[in-house]
């Protein structure tokens, strides 16, 4: 008696898996064109469980398939096999598709798992998908660019955060960037553009020192930002947060309490580049602390 062909039920579930890889392959392409986080989790349990369910239905077919339905064939007593021979041949009948069937789903569930691994993409590219190119991004330096909190703090010495620094020249070279802040007196402005140029932002990208802006008065950062019309606006302040919500697309509160999301379109994180997506412990390493004291270049606190 002739074996069940074994070619058919493999080349199905290659093509199952061949199906479901393209499948991901175009979800994950449309997910990293969008401007906003994606829950990759979320969308790893959807995705499973639809790949289930269709791995269920292949199987489901596959065991009522005719092809692995053996006809009896009436057999004279003497060429009939022993009891114990058809007791060993009906366990292997019932139990060779079950086999294959979790074999097939335990292929397509791999497929899934493969695909959804973490993806080590560059700085460029983490950046880009964040901010698409040629958006324009408004950023206030202290306590985001700047180790600094506080304008006071501006008037002994400037500091460019070495872990923001690599993500900070990427978007000069993919965003219309803006960088401003509010200040007390003009030397603090300029120490910190000697900062920021002994840093190297002033030579990546094109961008130039007169897309640094300074104010005098919160309600002066407002007024840039609202005149700026940015796509992506990037503040510490809370309120400043709130007050620009209805008027600006998306905007990024960096706060280490992490509060609620104050609208829909306001994210919240703890760094620039923590809500980038780079390591923070392995990027801090990357770049020395660009440090400008006042009393290096001549200016009086």
């Amino acid at each position: 008696m002739e074996s069940p062909p074994s070619s058919s039920p493999d080349s199905a579930h290659d093509e199952l898996a061949d199906l479901v890889r393209r499948f991901m392959e175009s979800i994950a392409g449309f997910s990293a064109r969008l401007p906003f986080l994606t829950d990759h989790q979320r969308l790893h349990s959807i995705a499973t469980v639809v790949i289930l369910a269709v791995s269920i239905a292949f199987a489901w077919k596959f065991l009522k398939a005719p092809t692995y339905r053996r006809r009896r064939q009436r057999q004279p007593p003497d060429q009939l096999p022993a009891l114990s021979d058809v007791t060993s041949h009906s366990r292997t009948m019932v139990q060779g598709p079950e086999a294959f069937s979790s074999a097939g789903d335990s292929r397509v569930q791999d497929v899934v798992d493969d695909f959804f691994q973490p993806v080590k993409l560059t700085v460029p590219q983490l950046v880009r998908q964040k901010f698409c190119e040629g958006h324009k991004v408004t950023c206030r330096l202290l306590g985001v660019v700047l180790e600094e909190t506080n304008p006071d703090d501006l008037q002994k010495n400037v500091t460019v955060r070495s872990s923001v620094l690599e993500v900070l020249l990427e978007m000069t070279k993919c965003c219309d960037l803006y960088l401003m802040e509010r200040i007390l007196d003009d030397e603090s402005g300029e120490r910190v553009i000697s900062a920021l140029n002994d840093a190297g932002i002033f030579t990546s990208g094109g961008f130039v020192s007169d897309k640094v802006l300074f104010c005098s008065t919160e309600n002066g950062h407002v007024s840039f930002v609202r005149q700026l019309e940015p796509d992506w606006h990037i503040d510490t302040n809370f309120e400043i947060v709130s007050q620009l919500a209805r008027f600006i697309k998306y905007q990024l509160h960096i706060s280490l309490t992490r509060p609620d999301r104050s609208a829909s379109n306001v994210f919240s994180s703890t760094c620039l580049e923590g809500f980038i997506g780079v390591p923070i412990i392995a990027n801090c390493t990357s770049f020395p602390a660009v440090v400008f004291q006042a009393h290096a270049s001549g200016f009086s606190a």
